[in-house]
């Protein structure tokens, strides 16, 4: 469970040292132990994956001194101390100045045991925050932008940047919250299209009486309130890219004239007899079927099938759950610069909440998420997480594990051969796993 992770004990009373070290290792825990402060001294590193267990009186330097130490290499690091009876005053001192907790001399075995592991989850969830915050510095270019690891998210990655910088219009499908205008702003910004403009619309948001002047522009006279010309926004995103989001709720009537637009590059604003020719890039963003739509007579099927040629599917995020962290963590980096606040430190239980939700609203319901975070307002939406018994690291390490195979036999359609090479899998070890964790194949066939 805490495979690669040491527990640093010092204790000078060799009988007590060799006794409850092997306490800790008979638990299989890795412990380096040591006869004094100093000894320990040089195994204490910046980022180490190590818990410090201490005595508070020692020779020389004691536990105190070797908190202090601690601290200043790397906070972050859990120190429990061991302490007599009657210095609990001066341990909760201690525990104010950074320890993780503390023991009162005597103690059970079992007591002890309980505490260094505690830390040692505690530890093992800060090395990873940490690290998803070293990779979230480390990207740059479309993967600061686009984030994820996920092999869902690197396939969405490459294709952006095969599309880019080519001519081809493209239709983006996803659910609500996945991203669409970020992913449009993505094939935009890496296209040679990058210094013109990018306008956005959204034609769910407009009134049909102002959707044709707004995306032709209109002359004088026109109408009786044009009082000037108008540059609509085809005309205004000429040389650059156009994003028409929610395209399923554009009036079928001015699906003819977009129709026409994209075969024939001009447009012609109303109360005009004049075509203007356009060279722009027309990107349409849905989270509905559109060819089930035109099926039933609510979209034309000519602008679907002119649409449909190069297209981008947005995994919603209860598909990639192995990208909730690191989405999350951004979020919260984001939140705590916006509102003046340090973030609160990541819990297990937190943790637990997190890969354990579905994410309706996907990419937009983490950002909330991390904003409640910050501001301390509560766990995700409709979270009954909070009532139940904090989870140990191995629970909360077999609930990803069962997230991950799920997604996998999700996307394979339940065949085991697939499953398996998505997941780098040997077929014993994912029959195993599947039968540890009581998942049916006939539920994603």
């Amino acid at each position: 469970m805490f495979e690669g992770y040491r527990v640093l004990f010092v204790e000078d009373d060799p009988p007590v040292r060799a006794s409850l070290t092997q306490t800790l290792e008979l638990e299989g825990l890795t412990v380096e132990a040591f006869a004094s402060a100093e000894a320990a001294l040089p195994h204490i590193q910046a980022g180490m994956q190590a818990i410090v267990i201490t005595d508070v009186r020692l020779p020389g330097m004691d536990g105190l001194a070797l908190l202090d130490h601690v601290q200043q290499v790397d906070a972050g690091v859990p120190v429990v101390l061991v302490t007599a009876h009657g210095d609990v005053a001066m341990a909760v001192r201690a525990m104010r100045a950074g320890a993780y907790d503390f023991i009162e001399k005597p103690f059970a075995p079992e007591r002890f045991v309980d505490t260094a592991k505690r830390a040692l989850e505690k530890r093992v969830l800060r090395v990873a925050v940490d690290e998803l915050r070293a990779q979230l510095n480390q990207r740059s270019g479309i993967e600061a932008v686009l984030l994820g690891h996920s092999p869902a998210m690197q396939q969405v990655r490459r294709q952006i940047l095969n599309l880019a910088d080519t001519s081809a219009d493209v239709m983006i499908l996803g659910e609500t919250g996945t991203g669409k205008e970020l992913v449009a702003r993505c094939l935009h910004d890496h296209s040679h299209r990058r210094d013109r403009h990018f306008v956005a619309i959204n034609c769910g948001g407009l009134p049909e009486s102002l959707f044709e002047s707004e995306l032709f522009g209109h002359e004088p006279g026109a109408f009786t309130s044009a009082g000037k010309r108008r540059i609509g926004k085809i005309e205004f995103a000429n040389g650059g890219t156009l994003l028409l989001d929610e395209i399923e709720t554009m009036p079928v009537a001015l699906q003819i004239k977009l129709l026409r637009i994209l075969q024939e590059r001009k447009v012609e604003r109303l109360g005009s007899n004049e075509e203007v020719s356009v060279n722009v890039r027309v990107i349409a963003a849905t989270k509905a079927d559109l060819r089930e739509l035109s099926e039933q007579g609510k979209f034309r099927g000519d602008l679907y099938y002119r649409l449909n040629v190069a297209v981008l599917h947005l995994p919603p995020l209860r598909e990639r759950r192995e990208d909730v962290p690191l989405l999350f963590e951004h979020f919260v980096a984001q939140a705590s610069a916006r509102y003046g606040r340090e973030a609160p430190e990541l819990s297990a239980q937190r943790l637990r909440e997190l890969m354990a939700h579905d994410w309706p609203g996907n990419v937009r319901e983490v950002r909330n998420a991390a904003d409640r975070f910050v501001l301390e307002l509560g766990g995700t939406e409709g979270s009954t997480a909070h009532a139940e018994a904090a989870p140990t690291l191995a629970q909360q390490m077999d609930l990803v594990e069962k997230t991950l195979i799920e997604q996998a036999l999700r996307r394979s359609g339940g065949k085991v051969p697939a499953a398996m090479e998505l997941l780098g899998t040997p077929k014993k070890t994912l029959y195993d796993k599947l039968h540890r964790h009581g998942i049916e194949l006939e539920r994603f066939r």
